[in-house]
């Protein structure tokens, strides 16, 4: 007689089998007597079975110990998630590549580019546009590490190691007093959060090629504090200023900050404020904001020791399935300390951008933008930088680029611009021969 020891009955059906056997030999006595032998023969089927028994229950009680121990074992440990970079500048790919805890991602863009005379590419130049790597990895509990190496930018005219931001994140640090996301705290060296532009600034989230003319952004030393409550989104920082990346040579710093209200998943709404702080005109020599395709420089005489700016702008985006808007105007107010005379600049400028998806993949864009500056001002624009930033003011630059792109993917964009640019020069001269086409193919992984 056998019994599988697979379900915890077994020991009852076998139990059954016994007093079976005993039913059918009582029932056999009714044609004969019970011999010695036959009585010893079931005494030992029984003590047979009783040990069969035993060793069952023993079988079942350790399996059932083991599943116990497996339910109270603790689930094994995930990994950390990454931190969300960037506050909106060159959001990371969706599936970067992991080196234990670090997670290593990247973008770029190859490109070619010619202008006419008056541009920046005269000679029809083949250029690694942007080339960056993205490291991120966490520290500890909520704190991450973030940093962007940027190998090639295009406003730099060499192919070099550089850094772009380099900072800590300490995360959600409301989950304290139980809101999350309501506040991060962010120490080291990242973007100015000063309107929107900046965050789609990288080629890969860029439809264009070229930016607007305004094309304010830069990365600074500091610390900032961001965060949502609602539908009210807020970024406030407070840096450094100057154009070093490791010295501050003055005590004033530079304050910007950003509230954004969602009213609906279409609309996005926002207001910025900056200020750039006294900068040392011989120390600092520029802001480490960009402005106009170059920098808030001192207009002052040689005796001028202090110069700064104060911004403002408004923001507008709007998102549809198969069109996106954006708008944007904004107001600088320039000073400086010349002993030998006033220096007073009022600065304007707009843009206003569309994209429209033609097919899945296909889509168009334009963008026009302008800047205002009656007593002149310092916009390189389309032209040479060393000819504009420090050369000729400009009262009034304006650029309309059209263009066009075609997306393999979310990490795969090639796209083509004819952009027209024209200005004036404070003299009345005409800046008419910096008019520039490009292609582009940008990528992420």
């Amino acid at each position: 007689m056998i019994c599988a020891p697979t379900r915890r009955t077994a020991r009852w059906g076998c139990l059954a089998l016994f007093f079976l056997a005993i039913a059918q030999a009582v029932r056999a006595a009714d044609d004969a007597p019970i011999t010695r032998e036959e009585f010893l023969r079931l005494q030992q089927q029984n003590q047979q079975m009783q040990q069969q028994l035993e060793k069952q229950q023993q079988l079942i009680d350790s399996l059932t110990h083991k599943v116990s121990e497996i339910q109270q074992a603790p689930p094994a440990p995930t990994q950390a998630p990454t931190p969300a970079v960037n506050e909106g500048e060159a959001p990371p790919v969706e599936k970067p590549f992991h080196l234990g805890s670090v997670a290593i991602s990247g973008e770029g863009g190859l490109a070619f580019f010619d202008s006419q005379t008056g541009g920046q590419t005269p000679n029809a130049e083949f250029r690694v546009d942007e080339a960056r790597l993205f490291l991120e990895a966490p520290v500890w509990d909520q704190v991450y590490f973030y940093t962007e190496v940027d190998l090639a930018t295009r406003e730099q005219n060499d192919l070099a190691l550089r850094y772009g931001e380099l900072y800590l994140d300490f995360e959600n640090l409301s989950r304290l007093w139980g809101h999350d996301g309501m506040l991060t705290l962010r120490a080291g060296r990242f973007y100015v959060p000063f309107g929107e532009e900046y965050q789609d600034r990288f080629a890969i989230d860029n439809p264009l090629i070229s930016h607007s003319v305004s094309d304010l952004w830069g990365a600074d030393n500091g610390v900032q504090l961001f965060g949502t409550v609602d539908k009210v989104s807020y970024n406030v920082a407070v840096q450094s200023g100057g154009s070093s990346a490791s010295r501050d040579f003055t005590g004033d710093k530079s304050v910007a900050g950003r509230i954004g209200y969602d009213p609906a998943k279409w609309l996005h709404l926002s207001v910025s404020g900056m200020r750039t702080g006294e900068l040392d005109v011989q120390n600092d020599g520029v802001s480490a904001m960009w402005f106009g395709g170059g920098f808030f420089r001192s207009l002052g005489s040689p005796a001028t020791t202090r110069f700064q700016a104060n911004l403002v702008e408004g923001d507008v985006q709007t998102r549809f399935s198969v069109l996106q808007l954006k708008g944007a105007g904004g107001y600088i107010n320039y000073g400086d300390n010349d002993p030998n005379g006033s220096n007073h600049r009022d600065v304007y400028y707009y843009y206003v951008e569309g994209k429209y998806d033609l097919t899945r993949k296909l889509y168009a864009a334009a963008r026009m933008s302008e800047v205002f500056a009656h007593n002149g001002f310092p916009i390189v624009g389309g032209g040479p930088m060393g000819e504009y930033l420090f050369g000729p003011l400009t009262t009034e630059y304006w650029r309309l680029s059209l263009g066009a792109g075609y997306a393999f993917s979310k990490n795969l964009v090639v796209k083509a611009e004819y952009s027209l640019n024209r200005g004036v020069e404070l003299d009345g001269s005409p800046r008419d021969q910096e008019d520039a086409f490009a292609l582009e193919a940008a990528f992420a992984f």
